[in-house]
């Protein structure tokens, strides 16, 4: 419950609610208005029947013929006359504020003293307790018409009462009944109460729709502003043409001003977007172009090395140490070179969006070879008690990619070098596939090893290019090489799964290091199967 309080409330909600809030506002204030009216009125109505009735107390009754039972009444005889609601009561007061006598009609048969009945000992004592001003000040009272009280009877409900003094000089207390006032009043309250509460929740629907039709604009800018967001923006070729409409583009309304800005602001964008996607082709152009160029001479200089060595090795007396080690670094920088001018290359190509020669490939095969060449340049660098221990763990069953079998083989190689390089003698290394379970679902394979880890520092920006550990090139740094490498590793390995619609992640702390590969399966009749038994064994 505080948390749907907390939630932001959308635009139209805000709108519908002030709305109807304010109507209901108006509507109370009406509704109190009139029904203080009505009462002011009704009960003006029944005080000038009490005070008609008060005067025909006060006057002893005129000439002609009257009942004998009314004549023999007393000063109450007035009570069951003619013209009285049922309820009507009087009573005789004393000096003392006692009652003495008292008389209240008790249907609506006969209007006689026979249909009258005394108030008994409770009602009298509420009437003594609430009744107004009697005696001598009653007529002081009366003048000032302060003398009619509300009192509530046990068992009769509401009346008001108001004093009278007789010719005699004695006080009458007469009162007649609210109910048919008070239930008129609570009718108009309810029939005033269910009117707003309908008008409120058709205000509700009604300003639900007309806030809704209003809003349609804004919900148009909206979703060319989703449109926009959920473009590919940051790399590659970016047509922007989504632009709002026209008719909720015109400056004259709120919404058509917010709709202008937005494609200033696009056409801004898409203004940046096409320079900046024309200095990246440069630059790309100019990677290709220098890296298909170096290629030539780095060969050349490479054959006139080996050239230069054989020859030196012919002659024993021109193959001096210093010779040979000169040559020797010759050959490995020139290699080290054509690695660095192939990665480029590729990685130009990869951005350029060349497509790949996809087939259908099981990756089983191309996991075990993979492991086994890097088993084999661990052996060739490595003292034979220093080695690596790899590990495979394979499912019982093909698992089928669409992928170029070229590029996923690099992958593979670059992962593994990776893992052989910059982790110690003595690591263990494991290669995992995971085929997909459920439609949807994409085959994982893992590379990882209980080495010392990556750094933290490092970590998110491992795939970045050129990414390195230190200054000094040497091993640990993750992405090179064993002997100073170019960092492009990674790099390749994140582009070239990404060209496949794939993705990699790296998770590692201290005794576990992962790199996940994730890349879609082949619709065909392995795509769905369930995991078999898996093969795990050393290689």
């Amino acid at each position: 419950m505080r948390a749907l309080l907390r939630r932001p409330w959308t635009l139209r909600t805000r709108l519908v609610v002030s709305a109807v809030s304010l109507i209901a506002v108006v509507a109370a204030v009406i509704g109190s208005v009139t029904a203080i009216a009505f009462h002011s009125y009704m009960y003006g109505k029944l005080d000038d029947q009490l005070h008609s009735i008060a005067v025909r107390a006060e006057r002893p009754p005129g000439p002609g013929p009257l009942p004998a039972a009314l004549l023999n009444a007393g000063p109450l005889g007035f009570v069951g006359g003619g013209g009285q609601p049922l309820g009507t009561f009087g009573a005789l007061v004393d000096d003392d504020g006692g009652i003495t006598a008292s008389k209240v009609v008790e249907d609506s048969g006969l209007r006689s003293q026979e249909s009258a009945k005394p108030l008994t000992e409770a009602q009298q004592r509420a009437l003594e307790a609430g009744a107004p001003t009697t005696g001598a000040q009653a007529a002081g009272a009366q003048e000032t018409g302060g003398s009619t009280r509300s009192v509530d009877l046990p068992g009769l409900g509401g009346y008001r009462v108001e004093a009278a003094t007789t010719t005699e000089g004695r006080t009458v207390l007469v009162g007649i009944p609210t109910a048919e006032v008070s239930g008129a009043l609570t009718t108009l309250i309810v029939v005033e109460v269910c009117v707003t509460a309908a008008g409120l929740i058709a205000a509700s629907l009604a300003g639900t729709v007309l806030v809704g039709v209003a809003l349609r604009p804004l919900r148009r800018v909206a979703a060319t502003a989703t449109r926009v967001a959920e473009l590919p923006l940051h790399s590659g070729e970016v047509a922007l043409l989504e632009r709002v409409p026209d008719a909720e583009a015109d400056p004259r309304t709120e919404v058509g001003q917010v709709g202008a800005a937005l494609n200033r602001m696009l056409g801004h964008v898409g203004s940046a977007l096409v320079v900046r996607q024309e200095s990246e082709t440069r630059v790309r152009q100019f990677v290709a172009d220098a890296s298909h160029e170096l290629r030539t001479p780095l060969a050349s200089i490479r054959g006139y090395a080996e050239l230069t060595r054989r020859a030196t090795g012919r002659d024993a007396s021109a193959s001096d140490p210093v010779t040979r080690h000169a040559l020797g670094r010759i050959e490995s920088e020139a290699d080290r070179m054509t690695g660095l001018v192939e990665d480029l290359l590729l990685l130009a190509r990869l951005d350029a969006g060349r497509p790949l020669s996809y087939e259908s490939t099981d990756l089983l095969p191309s996991v075990v070879d993979a492991v086994s060449d890097a088993r084999a340049a661990d052996a060739a660098a490595t003292e034979a008690d220093a080695l690596h221990h790899w590990r495979l763990e394979l499912p019982g069953e093909p698992v089928t990619v669409r992928a170029d079998p070229a590029r996923l083989q690099q992958v593979l190689v670059n992962l593994l070098a990776n893992a052989r390089t910059h982790t110690p003698p003595g690591t263990t290394v494991t290669v995992s596939v995971r085929p997909s379970v459920r439609a949807g679902q994409p085959v994982t394979l893992e590379v990882r090893d209980d080495g010392p880890g990556i750094p933290a520092e490092l970590l998110p920006h491992v795939f970045e290019r050129f990414a390195r550990g230190d200054a000094s090139r040497t091993r640990g740094a993750v992405g090179e090489r064993a002997t100073g490498s170019t960092g492009l590793g990674l790099a390749i390995v994140q582009a070239v799964v990404s060209a496949h619609g794939g993705r990699v992640r790296v998770e590692s702390v201290p005794g576990r290091t992962v790199f996940a590969v994730e890349l879609p399966v082949e619709a065909g009749p392995y795509a769905h199967s369930q995991v078999g038994d898996r093969l795990t064994t050393p290689v």
